[in-house]
């Protein structure tokens, strides 16, 4: 007879860093060479279980939904079973979401050029393939170290360098970016590790 696996636990869908994941843990007792795949539904096509293929078999306890989706704007969920030999657990569905409205920021990654009179400085996301074409923006925010005062250069998208003149920029100077989309109402990252650079240091 087979082994009746029990249920994979905690499975839950969850939108992370301009991704959407499905995460899992293994139910009780699980051999440690068990493998699981994933399927998810769209709100539109419901009862419509579609095949994941990054995602069949995998010794893993996540999987990547974000390229896999039809849409972005139609709430999606997933299902996890767990496979070992010719025995199977029965699917765990996680809840709806979707992209477009529950998608969470992360920081951007700031690349600083100084040159003589001026900065550059480009904000970068680790995106995946598939929502490069969204209209990602980016805040940026400068201050001298140790001020409370900072400038603000806002609503930028995302392959866009600021140019900053640093002529009258004396000292040591921070910089800081989030990332920002405009979903149903406008949602933002945190914004970054500050990145400070010495300007126009005479001497």
């Amino acid at each position: 007879g087979h082994v009746q696996l029990l249920p994979p636990q905690n499975v839950t869908l969850l939108s992370k860093d301009f991704a959407m994941i499905l995460t899992w843990a293994p139910g009780e007792g699980y051999p440690p060479d068990v493998t699981y795949t994933v399927r998810y539904e769209s709100q539109d096509r419901l009862d419509k279980w579609m095949k994941v293929p990054h995602c069949k078999n995998i010794p893993r306890s996540f999987c990547n939904l974000t390229c896999a989706l039809s849409s972005f704007y139609v709430k999606v969920r997933a299902r996890v079973k767990a496979v070992w030999g010719r025995s199977q657990s029965p699917w765990v569905k996680s809840q709806f979401k979707d992209y477009y409205s529950d998608v969470e920021l992360a920081p951007p990654v700031l690349t600083l050029d100084v040159r003589e009179n001026s900065i550059h400085v480009s904000a970068s996301f680790p995106l995946p393939a598939c929502v490069e074409n969204l209209t990602w923006k980016y805040d940026l925010n400068l201050w001298e170290a140790g001020s409370e005062d900072k400038k603000k250069y806002e609503g930028y998208f995302r392959k866009d360098t600021v140019t900053i003149n640093t002529t009258a920029l004396r000292g040591n100077y921070c910089f800081s970016a989030r990332a920002l989309y405009e979903s149903i109402n406008l949602k933002h990252s945190e914004f970054s590790q500050p990145v400070c650079v010495l300007l126009n240091n005479k001497g």
